[in-house]
């Protein structure tokens, strides 16, 4: 399949959120390439999957270095190119940390030589000149913060990125980038990506909330269905062709722990919390993903979908947010039971 013209953006019915305190306008669900693109999907579905985000109102698409080393932005960037869309009307992101040769010592990290080739090659990789932000994808205590901070503001201000941000960073390591930025008058970081979920919820509603306050720091999610724990789907075992069974290596701890009592309760939960969802007019992925983004100070939760279909189906999230009323969120937060300390 071919596309003769260029895509022409057009929101549907998508919810778009400022990215923190930046200027920079995101779709309130993004797409990503984490284990999907150039991994276990390339060709003509990635074109496919791309396609039916953008038709959605989906302006921002996720990527790294790392995924599928270096494939999973070969494969975006040759889409973006065959779908025609314009540049200025996407926005992009990769990380930095991992590298795609991880034998070599200087071809991954956070330190200033990494940072500035990285970026660069993936930039190579996605045929761009530019990526709107670009991650930090972990801490790297290896490296002086204060290299890791001047590297990212040399490659904003040689127009190779828009913004940086972190991934996987604690609220403690944040605020020394900050600090540091604050001292040489820089730039700190924008966004941080971390995962967060119903099960996965403390950095997000408590280590965070004073980087949100006076920082303005912006959240782009990740793993907002516990890699497909809260869609259901494992209720009564591992479905083949499943993210469980298709990345069994990876998962396999995950997997386990669903045999233990802690796992089995989660379950139950996810039982109750499917019946309050279909109240809703939803399912329980529908559910699970709206309730990731009830809090405006959440800028955006990342899509992983492998399937157009699938991919069509989380969008119905967008109509599930508005009916999360102060009593749902009660009747989520009394099933839960894991609302943490110190939470607003």
């Amino acid at each position: 399949m071919s596309y003769d013209a260029p895509a022409s953006f057009k929101p549907a019915n998508m919810k778009f959120r400022n990215l923190g305190k930046s200027g920079l306008k995101v779709s309130v669900f993004s797409y990503g390439g984490w284990l999907t693109v150039g991994g276990t999907q390339n060709g003509q579905i990635v074109k496919d999957l791309i396609k039916c985000a953008w038709d959605n109102g989906i302006n921002l698409f996720d990527n790294a270095e790392a995924y599928a080393a270096g494939n999973s932005e070969i494969e975006m960037g040759e889409a973006f190119k065959e779908l025609k869309l314009k540049r200025e009307e996407i926005v992009v992101t990769t990380k930095i940390f991992f590298g795609t040769k991880r034998e070599d010592p200087n071809q991954k990290g956070l330190s200033r030589k990494h940072i500035i080739e990285g970026l660069k090659a993936s930039l190579k990789r996605m045929q761009l000149d530019y990526v709107d932000i670009v991650y930090a994808h972990r801490p790297d205590p290896s490296v002086p913060i204060e290299e890791t901070v001047r590297a990212f503001n040399w490659c904003i201000d040689n127009g190779l990125a828009f913004y940086w941000g972190t991934s996987e960073w604690s609220a403690d390591e944040l605020k020394q980038a900050y600090l540091i930025a604050d001292k040489l008058n820089m730039v700190g970081p924008t966004v941080e990506q971390p995962q967060y979920n119903m099960f996965h919820r403390v950095k997000c509603e408590v280590d965070f909330m004073p980087l949100f306050t006076e920082r303005g720091l912006g959240v782009t999610l990740w793993s907002p269905l516990a890699s497909g724990l809260l869609t259901g789907k494992y209720n009564d075992g591992i479905p083949q062709g499943s993210r469980f069974d298709n990345h069994k290596d990876f998962f396999d701890s995950t997997v386990k722990s669903l045999q233990s009592d802690e796992g089995k309760a989660k379950i139950e939960k996810i039982r109750k919390l499917t019946k309050i969802a279909e109240r809703l007019g939803g399912t329980m992925t529908h559910l699970a993903l709206a309730w990731t983004v009830r809090d405006p100070l959440i800028s955006n939760c990342i899509l992983g979908a492998t399937k157009v279909e699938q991919l069509e189906d989380n969008l119905k999230a967008l109509d599930i947010m508005d009916k999360l009323t102060p009593d749902v969120l009660q009747e989520i937060e009394d099933i839960l039971q894991n609302k943490p300390e110190g939470a607003k």
